[in-house]
C-alpha cells in the first residue's frame, strides 16, 4: 500500500489537464504541485524532493525530454512523460532521456493514477532506508550488493543512485548470472512493452547504468558484459 503524502509534480501547459491529473491524484492523499512550463518545471524539480513527476512532452520553450535529460543529471525522481504523440519514434526519445513510463494523450486519469502507484511501488526515492533493519532480500556479489527489500545498490561499499528503469534492468539481469538476453527480451521483460525497432532503449539504459556503477567501482560496472550480436549478460567473476 502507498504511503499517504507522497509529493507529486504535474508538469503540462493545459490548465484543464494539471487540474483534472490534480483531482485524481489528491483523491489518493498524493500531495500535489503543478508547473505550466519547462522552466517552471526544472526549477521546482532541481529544487525540491518529488516521488514522481508526470512531465508534458510538448510544451513551449524546453519541452519535456529536454527538462527530462536534466533532471537526470542531477536526481533519480522516477519520470512519466504524457504526450499526445503515440508514435514508436517518441517512445524511444523519450525512454533514451530517461523516462520511467509513458502515456498517450487522451488519457484516462484512473490508468494515470494506477501507473504512479505502480512507480511509487518500484521507485527506490518512495521510502526512507532505515540502514539499521537487515534486509531479507539481497542478491550479493564480490564487487555488488542488490537489497531489494530496500530498493538498493551498493557497488564496493558505496550506494549508486539509479532510476526505477535501470534498477529493474539491473535486477532482472542479476537474477539470471550469466545467462544472455536478447535486446527483445529484456525490452518485454523490464519496460513490458512490445515494441519493434526500439533495440536503443535497451542499449541507453545499459550505458547509463555502467556509467553510474564504473563512477564508484569499476569492476562492478564490468560485470554487465555485452554479448555482441545478441545482447546483455550479467557476468560473474570467479574468485
Amino acid at each position: 500500500m502507498e504511503t499517504e503524502g507522497n509529493r507529486i509534480l504535474v508538469v503540462d501547459d493545459e490548465e484543464r489537464i494539471r487540474r483534472l491529473l490534480k483531482m485524481y491524484l489528491e483523491r489518493e492523499g498524493y500531495e500535489i504541485e503543478e508547473a505550466e512550463d519547462g522552466e517552471q518545471a526544472l526549477k521546482l524539480a532541481l529544487s525540491n524532493d518529488y516521488d514522481v513527476i508526470l512531465l508534458d512532452l510538448m510544451m513551449p520553450g524546453k519541452d519535456g525530454l529536454e527538462v527530462c535529460k536534466e533532471i537526470r543529471l542531477h536526481k533519480a525522481t522516477p519520470v512519466m512523460m504524457l504526450t499526445a504523440k503515440g508514435e514508436e519514434l517518441n517512445r524511444i526519445h523519450g525512454f533514451e532521456a530517461g523516462t520511467d513510463d509513458y502515456i498517450v494523450k487522451p488519457f484516462s486519469p484512473r490508468e494515470v493514477v494506477l501507473r504512479v502507484k505502480a512507480l511509487l511501488r518500484r521507485s527506490s526515492t518512495s521510502t526512507t532506508i532505515n540502514q539499521s533493519t537487515r534486509s531479507k532480500d539481497l542478491i550479493e556479489f564480490q564487487h555488488l550488493l542488490i537489497d531489494n527489500d530496500a530498493h538498493r545498490v551498493l557497488a564496493d561499499n558505496q550506494e549508486v543512485s539509479l532510476t526505477p528503469k535501470e534498477y529493474e534492468l539491473l535486477l532482472f539481469l542479476a537474477k539470471s548470472p550469466d545467462k544472455v538476453f536478447e535486446r527483445e527480451a529484456l525490452l518485454k521483460e523490464v519496460w513490458k512493452y512490445e515494441f519493434f525497432g526500439d533495440l536503443r532503449t535497451v542499449d541507453t539504459h545499459v550505458k547509463r547504468l555502467r556509467e553510474k556503477l564504473n563512477k564508484v567501482s569499476a569492476e562492478a560496472a564490468k560485470m554487465i558484459v555485452t554479448v555482441w550480436g545478441v545482447g546483455y549478460k550479467f557476468e560473474v567473476t570467479k574468485p
